[in-house]
């Protein structure tokens, strides 16, 4: 079954007396559920905007993306359906943590809940908890994002990102901001979470031994992907 598709996505960047800068040329490929995709290419290439577009975090130009064989732009799905249909089935883990600073750990591992809509409070807040545990945190849940190290922050990165048990995690090189022990155990967990069922992750990295833990290997470059 396929979980997320792109057809055909175009991304210009166009600034202010600048020539525009064609980032996306067409980029068309399928993401199987359970399988796991390591995006790669050169610094510059694109890799983040084609994570963002993905997830519908950003707007190709023209082109689509499809979760579950639904249209995230265009149509009927925008706003807050977009929002909640990215919510209940995608998970993101980005580089730089974005944990909200004036949210306890709990607090920032239940967001994705309230956007999602349709979970119990209580129960919600059960899971959340369970994940901060299975996580390595259960000691830290009164804590603030401040107050965790790097590695900690980026563990409830990951419980957050699988607080409403999504079909497919978005992975924006998960350890670049991480020493190369820490990250090596962040990567270690990633994976461990999300090879349960058939969740499927994509991740953009510049880890060779990263990508080499996935099944599929897509290289971005001159705007187009080569597997």
């Amino acid at each position: 079954m396929t979980v997320l598709e792109a057809r055909g996505l175009e991304k210009t960047y166009r600034g202010r007396g600048k020539s525009p800068l064609r980032i996306l040329k067409g980029v068309s490929f399928s993401v199987e559920a359970g399988s796991r995709v390591a995006i790669v290419g050169r610094s510059g290439a694109g890799k983040t905007t084609l994570l963002n577009i993905l997830g519908g975090l950003d707007a190709p130009d023209s082109g689509n993306v499809f979760v579950d064989g639904v249209p995230l732009f265009g149509g009927f799905l925008a706003g807050r359906r977009r929002q909640r249909l990215r919510a209940r089935k995608i998970g993101f883990v980005f580089q730089s943590y974005h944990l909200l600073p004036d949210l306890d750990i709990v607090e920032n591992v239940l967001l994705p809940s309230l956007a999602a809509g349709g979970i119990a409070r209580s129960g919600a807040r059960a899971r959340a908890l369970d994940l901060l545990d299975r996580v390595g945190l259960s000691g830290r849940v009164r804590h603030m994002p401040s107050e965790l190290s790097g590695g900690e922050q980026q563990r409830v990165a990951l419980a957050r990102a699988l607080m409403c048990n999504p079909e497919l995690i978005l992975a924006d090189e998960p350890t670049g901001n991480l020493d190369s022990l820490t990250g090596a155990e962040i990567m270690d967990l990633l994976f461990e979470l999300s090879e349960s069922g058939t969740m499927s992750l994509v991740m953009v990295t510049h880890s060779a031994e990263a990508a080499s833990r996935c099944g599929t290997v897509l290289r971005l470059d001159s705007g187009t992907i080569v597997q």
